[in-house]
């Protein structure tokens, strides 16, 4: 009986941990969506600016949670499945065939884990070295030199903001992200 109780007990805490991955991932969505970067900044309003803006923050994020060991990285998975889930639904809702969705999202996938990486690597140079990632990535025809590092600015005060708030906060998934008005000010 103890075996059904600790059983109970793990799929209570993946279920919770999945649905809050889920309510991160709608927080980082919705800051992503903020009309300053599509009207101000002038990224792309489209399918694969929308994807830049929305990998954006869920790096953000991601990054945040596994500086909190192992609760922190699992949380941190469970933001990353949300995001190809919901990637995988939005294609499907589009029209996409479903023979393709599987490789589609494998591409987006792709471009998550590299542009991820190269944030890494980039925030630990400095803001000119992550506006150059984010011009060529999110304006690759463009050069967007002031937009870039407007951007870079407001990424490195998200994870700021971010490395500020403490695992609880995080957990609650509420006002995570910063205005980009609060930074801009």
């Amino acid at each position: 009986m103890a075996f059904l109780g600790i059983g109970l007990f793990a799929l209570g805490g993946r279920a919770r941990v999945e649905r809050t991955g889920y309510e991160l991932y709608g927080q980082a969505v919705a800051a992503a969506r903020h009309p300053f970067f599509y009207a101000d900044l002038g990224v792309p309003d489209t399918l694969n600016g929308r994807f830049d803006m929305v990998g954006l923050h869920a790096f953000l994020l991601i990054r945040r949670l596994t500086t909190e060991g192992p609760p922190g990285v699992q949380l941190g998975q469970a933001v990353f499945d949300a995001m190809f889930n919901d990637m995988d639904v939005n294609l499907r809702e589009m029209g996409v065939g479903d023979l393709s969705v599987g490789k589609k999202v494998r591409v987006m996938w792709e471009a998550f884990h590299g542009r991820s990486a190269k944030f890494a690597d980039a925030m630990a140079i400095g803001p000119e070295a992550l506006a150059e990632v984010l011009e060529r990535n999110v304006w690759p025809d463009e050069d967007q030199h002031l937009a870039a590092a407007n951007l870079a600015r407001l990424a490195y005060a998200q994870d700021a903001h971010l490395s500020r708030l403490s695992m609880a906060q995080l957990r609650a998934a509420k006002d995570l992200f910063l205005e980009p008005a609060v930074v801009f000010a």
